[in-house]
Order: C-alpha cells, then structure tokens, then sequence
C-alpha cells in the first residue's frame, strides 16, 4: 500500500492524519486476519521513527527517505520520483515481491501507476478525497485546488485497474467530474470499530471529562477551514444569544489539531472568534486523541457537530452514531449516507451555523428525540463494519477479471 502522506504511525486529528489513516490501519488489519501480508509504504516523517514497524501481526508500516520530513502536502509532487525510486530499491534489496497494489490519495496513486508497470501487477486505488469535489466546495477566499492535483487525478482515474469509492456520491463524482469508467469503480463503504464505539453512559463519562452537568456539544476532527469548526462556535454563540442554553451550562468541546499550512492558524482564528463572539469560557479546546481516547468523548457528546464544506465519507459522523450520539452535520457527500435526516440527527446546509444551532436545540430540547435518535443511530450504524468492508476488498484483489482489466499475469 504506497501512502505518502498521511503516515499511518501518527494519531489521527492533527496534522496530516485523519479518517483516512483510521481507514488504513482498519482495512490492513482486516485483509492480515485474511491471510493477506501487508506493507504500508510511507514517507518517514521523522529520525525518531524506526524504518520499519510492525502495526498489528501482518502489517508493517515502512518508512522511506524522500526529500525533508516537514514538507507540507502542497510540496510533496516534487519528491514523488525520490519516493518511488528508494521505495523499489528497499524491495529489490529485501527481496519481498507483492500480488496487489492499492495506493491511497492521488500522489500515491501516481507512485502505484510506475510500481504497476514494474511489477506487472494490479494496481486498485482510492482517492479519499477529491480536488474537483473540494473545489466545487470552496468558499469565497478559499485557494483552487491546483492544476497538477485535477490533472494527477485524472490520470490515476485512467492508469487504476479497479477504483474503490465509499460512497454513491463520490462514485457519481468520478463518473460526472472525471469520466470514470462506471464498471471500474467498486461501491465499498469504510466501517467502524464496535468493540470501541458503542453506547456508554453518558453521566459517568461526563463525570471523568469534569463535564459534570453540563450539556455538551462535540467537534472532533483536523482543525483546518474546510472542516468548519467555526460553524460550531457560531452554532454555540446563537444558542446563547436566542438564551437557549447559557455559558455555564453548555460545553462545546473541539477536539483535534491543526492540519497542513491552510491549518496553521486555525487553533488561534478560532479562539479569537469565540473571544469576539462572547462565548470562550464555553469552549474547550482538546488537543488530537487517539482512537482508544476518543469513546469518552462520544460518550459525553450530548450532539456531535459534522459541520465540514465537504467529506468524502465522514468517520467522525459514524462513530458518534455508533456510539449513540445524535449528528448535525453538512448535507454533503458522505454524510448524506451516514446520517438519516429526522432519524439518525439532522443534515442542514453546510456553513449556515443558525441552522446547525437550531437543529442542535431540537436534540438538547427534547429528551424523546434524543432518545430515540441514538437508538436508531446505533442501529443504523451496524451496516457498516470493517470486517465487511475488509472482506469486500480481498475479494476484488483475488477477482480474475481485475487482473484481466490489468493485463497483469500474476
């Protein structure tokens, strides 16, 4: 699996690592309990980290020199060919052969389309996100995506033997927007851990937070702008202001770190604007937690906020349903499929925060409702596992037809 960025060893929410690298280890683990051997191919990102780790029995994660440690995403199309190159000559010294490729994110997908041609073998991609989607997107002051990654994209849309998509939506994207193939493209949702995400009692893991009667409002996710966490301060600021809850009562909780250049500033724009906007001493800022960390936060949630411009799938919205949390969150891509609006929580326009303060009050206002969202979102949530979505993808990786679709001889 060639993942440049996003190295699976760091903890998903800050910097570069997020749903996609929950997705990573997930399936990993799953096509290993299947008797698949997977190396997960990334750049080292630090001196401190050791070339190669084990992640779980069948999976290592192997770490290759390319260029300085601290490049942004924006600058990482420059030492693609440094990576491919010490990424063949570790193999060819290891002596290690593989049967399938599967890269993650467009610049892996570029290192997968030369490992395909040198190694004969069939290469499956997924994209995690989409430059023209994110551009559709985009606000008003918000950058373009730039040419290399639409042009990067289009090229691995035509390169790939088999494209997964998680969802319809990002299917429908890669047919309307990229010209995809429709029979290219697999349909195989991402899951969810129920051992770790599930119902808790609420009261008790508000009491270990020290959020004891408080009502609690939940952001989990990369602070950068098109994740929105703006759009929950604003949500809170409303709720205040309407005099629906007040600052001592309510907690919105923003759990994660800042993510890649356009990040950088985000920690200190949003706590300025809850500054501005009078309701600081409401927010409570938590730096990124690892998944073992995160139920107790799920569990506190009384509403969990979805509020990004865009989202290929939405993990964070997952989880909270999975672990009985009620969802607001943007009517856009993947979260159109997760949460089942009136049912699972509410899907509002993305970046209108009166709307998300409103639909948010429904849930807080009404214990019934409550109720029965998180019982219908746990139950909702069982239609998606990792174990299937594991089982899917050893599926198509042992298909004749896509090593046919390859011209690959295995």
């Amino acid at each position: 699996m060639p993942v440049v960025h996003s190295n699976p060893l760091a903890p998903p929410g800050a910097g570069d690592a997020g749903g996609m690298t929950v997705y990573i280890r997930q399936i990993a683990r799953g096509l290993a309990a299947r008797g698949i051997e997977v190396d997960i191919f990334t750049r080292r990102d630090s001196e401190d980290t050791p070339e190669v780790a084990v992640l779980s029995p069948g999976v290592r994660a192997i770490q290759i020199w390319s260029g300085d440690p601290g490049l942004a995403k924006e600058d990482l199309p420059a030492v693609l060919p440094a990576f491919t190159s010490n990424l063949l000559k570790w193999v060819e010294e290891v002596g290690v052969s593989y049967e399938v490729i599967h890269s993650h994110y467009w610049l892996s997908g570029r290192v997968a389309a030369i490992l395909k041609d040198r190694w004969n073998q069939p290469f499956v991609h997924t994209f995690h996100t989409l430059g023209k989607v994110k551009n559709g997107a985009r606000r008003p002051g918000d950058e373009l995506e730039p040419d290399s990654r639409l042009s990067g994209e289009g090229r691995v849309v035509a390169e790939a033997c088999a494209i997964v998509a998680s969802t319809p939506e990002e299917r429908r994207s890669l047919i309307e927007l990229y010209a995809a193939h429709p029979e290219k493209i697999r349909l195989i949702p991402p899951g969810v851990d129920h051992s770790l995400f599930k119902p808790r009692n609420t009261d008790e893991a508000k009491q270990r937070l020290g959020l004891s009667g408080k009502q609690v409002l939940l952001f989990v996710g990369r602070l950068q702008p098109l994740k929105a966490a703006d759009t929950a301060v604003r949500a809170l600021a409303h709720l205040v202001d309407w005099g629906r809850v007040s600052l001592d009562d309510t907690r919105l909780l923003i759990v994660g770190g800042s993510s890649g250049a356009v990040g950088a500033g985000e920690p200190t724009r949003l706590k300025e604007l809850a500054t501005r906007l009078g309701v600081s001493t409401a927010v409570v800022f938590v730096d990124a937690k690892p998944q073992d960390l995160l139920p107790d936060y799920y569990g506190a949630a009384d509403v969990c906020l979805v509020p990004s411009h865009t989202e290929s799938f939405g993990l964070v919205a997952l989880e909270a349903q999975a672990s009985g949390v009620p969802v607001v969150g943007s009517a856009v891509g993947g979260l159109k499929s997760i949460i089942r609006h009136g049912q699972t929580g509410f899907l509002v326009e993305p970046g209108s925060s009166e709307a998300f303060a409103e639909r948010a009050w429904r849930i807080l206002s009404d214990p019934g409702v409550a109720k029965s969202m998180s019982r219908l979102a746990v139950c909702t949530s069982g239609e998606f596992s990792w174990d299937q979505s594991a089982t899917e993808l050893h599926d198509l990786y042992a298909s004749s037809r896509l090593m046919q679709e390859c011209g690959a001889t295995g």
